[in-house]
């Protein structure tokens, strides 16, 4: 079992750089915006040209995962991600780092489908809600370093004795440089760590090649997928299972799921959360140190996640947290627009911030990395993922709009409307998948 931890968190670091990515930009966006003096339309297109390149990512690694593996996808992936912090960090004008960001982009994309999917795949299946939880957690603690990054690398800006050079550009008098390529040492380590780590068995399985897949078994001791194997032996069987109507129903309802999760109002906190505390009547400082405890309280309530996933089950704990998402979003809008305390808008953020923590945020990893039959995987959660970045792209680039149209009370009354379909969608299609194999579940759709 320790070697399949060892797995599951070299994978799971596809998912901290997920988190710094998305986060890291929060701390940038008023400086960007004032250095280039952008409007609201570019102030959104510099937070959401990361998130058009998730999705050129996500249609990547659907075919790429398929055809080549979930490892050499994912090596490409942390490339990519050292490629856009350096490009970020000596961006010569705003086209230079967008592009920067597109690239990076490219690279959460590979990494947000690949990384839940290896460790579902090598996970035993007591244990896989568990493991792939670990994404969503070393998501969170990417989320909280970016903020603790941030944080630091703007003391350090107003307190340096430095006055000119490459690093006083990049860390005092342009600071956003140094919040952005801040990234490249963890992006480094990803790339290090994966070399060690084996293919994983059951795609190997789905290629025929059965001997390779069955030395991996037994040396990581993963659970065997002897229905794998018989289906590898029958020949491609994709076109068979996207014809399946129980399999349609799968990709269908986990792609209104993974759109569902970005209306919900969580990348509203986590990419513009600094600038709408400071509105909230935060100072600049305070704002700053604000995300860092919506950071800390997100990577504590995915412990709860963690260890209650495999016991009281996906579905419960998704209706749990998304209760909790509808009444917070109400309250923070409601506090937002009587202008109450400070102390109080932020109760109610990070009651928000909690409740996507321990149900919405790691539920969707789980399901998407387990709903599909393992020959189409690939490909069947590239839809799911690739319909979650959409969504993802489209409130990045109408948030600095929505906020001037409707101002921060509508923005989160409108986020906890797009909450209640997830009741529907759960309770119509989705089954309970908690202690499972994941031929089992494939075998609950074909026959549905």
């Amino acid at each position: 079992m320790k070697k399949i931890i060892f797995l599951a968190i070299v994978a799971s670091i596809g998912g901290f750089l997920f988190g710094f990515d998305t986060a890291v930009i929060s701390g940038t966006t008023d400086l960007v915006k004032s250095q280039y003096a952008l409007d609201d339309v570019l102030q959104g297109w510099y937070v959401s040209s990361g998130l058009v390149g998730c999705v050129f990512g996500v249609i990547v690694a659907g075919f790429a995962s398929d055809k080549f593996g979930r490892k050499k996808a994912l090596l490409m992936s942390a490339i990519l991600f050292s490629l856009s912090a350096v490009g970020c960090a000596v961006a010569s004008d705003f086209t230079y780092l967008v592009t920067s960001r597109l690239i990076g982009g490219i690279g959460v994309g590979v990494a947000s489908m690949l990384s839940p999917m290896y460790i579902s795949e090598i996970a035993p299946q007591s244990k896989r809600g568990m493991l792939t939880s670990l994404y969503q957690l070393a998501i969170t603690v990417g989320i909280l370093i970016a903020f603790l990054s941030n944080a630091f690398i703007q003391d350090f800006s107003l307190n340096s004795s430095l006055s000119e050079g490459l690093i006083s550009k990049i860390f005092v008098s342009e600071q956003w440089r140094g919040m952005l390529g801040a990234e490249t040492i963890p992006a480094l380590l990803f790339f290090v760590l994966l070399l060690f780590i084996p293919a994983s068995p059951r795609w190997l399985q789905s290629k025929g090649r059965t001997e390779e897949a069955d030395a991996i078994i037994k040396k990581y001791n993963i659970e065997s997928a002897k229905e794998n194997q018989t289906h590898s032996e029958q020949g491609d069987q994709s076109k068979k299972y996207f014809k399946n109507r129980g399999i349609r129903i799968a990709i269908i309802a986990g792609a209104i799921l993974a759109v569902l999760t970005q209306t919900s109002g969580i990348n509203a906190i986590m990419y513009y959360g600094n600038s709408i505390l400071q509105s909230g009547g935060a100072d600049s400082n305070l704002a700053f140190q604000g995300q860092v405890l919506i950071g800390i309280i997100n990577v504590l309530f995915t412990f709860i996640a963690i260890f209650t996933i495999d016991k009281i089950g996906r579905k419960k704990l998704l209706y749990i947290g998304v209760t909790t998402l509808i009444i917070s979003l109400f309250l923070v809008g409601l506090m937002f627009y009587f202008n109450a305390s400070m102390e109080l808008k932020m109760l109610f953020i990070l009651t928000f911030v909690a409740g996507f923590a321990f149900s919405y945020g790691p539920v969707i990893w789980v399901l998407l990395s387990e709903l599909y039959p393992t020959e189409i995987r690939g490909r069947a959660m590239s839809i799911a993922v690739l319909s979650l970045w959409i969504a993802n792209t489209v409130v990045g680039q109408l948030v600095p709009w929505l906020r001037s149209e409707i101002s921060e009370h509508g923005i989160f009354w409108l986020f906890a409307i797009f909450c209640l379909p997830t009741y529907y969608i759960a309770k119509k299609y989705l089954p309970e998948t908690k202690g499972k194999s994941l031929e089992e579940i494939e075998e609950y759709w074909m026959n549905k």
